[in-house]
């Protein structure tokens, strides 16, 4: 189980729907572990940010991830948290490993366009 804010995806089945059913999605697969645990944090805090994007985390442990794990885009990925963000069910960008505020808000400029509060 994972212990942030963020909604809890915990099947391939869940995984599945929430892509199809929202235009842009951001998905942080991880543990509660030290590379983990700040990006979770900025994810809890750009979700008030960027209203028109939907944040959710998921457990790398739990066999379900294999949706995640198993994607050509974190092929060769070697550390964790997998951050995936989704336009319109499509991978658009894949990273790995702790992430900025900076560099997470680029890829959500760039993916997505700018914050709605801007």
């Amino acid at each position: 189980m994972l212990y942030t804010n963020l909604k809890h995806i915990e099947s391939a089945t869940d995984h599945a729907q929430i892509i199809s059913e929202h235009e842009n999605v951001v998905i942080v697969c991880g543990r509660m572990g030290p590379m983990c645990v700040p990006v979770y944090r900025i994810a809890e805090e750009l979700e008030r940010e960027y209203i028109h994007v939907k944040f959710f985390d998921m457990e790398f442990d739990n066999p379900e991830s294999q949706v995640i794990r198993a994607l050509p885009e974190v092929r060769g990925f070697m550390g964790i948290p997998f951050t995936i963000y989704y336009k319109n069910g499509e991978v658009v960008k894949a990273t790995t490993s702790i992430q900025t505020k900076s560099q997470i808000t680029s890829i959500l400029n760039q993916e997505f366009a700018a914050r709605i509060n801007d």
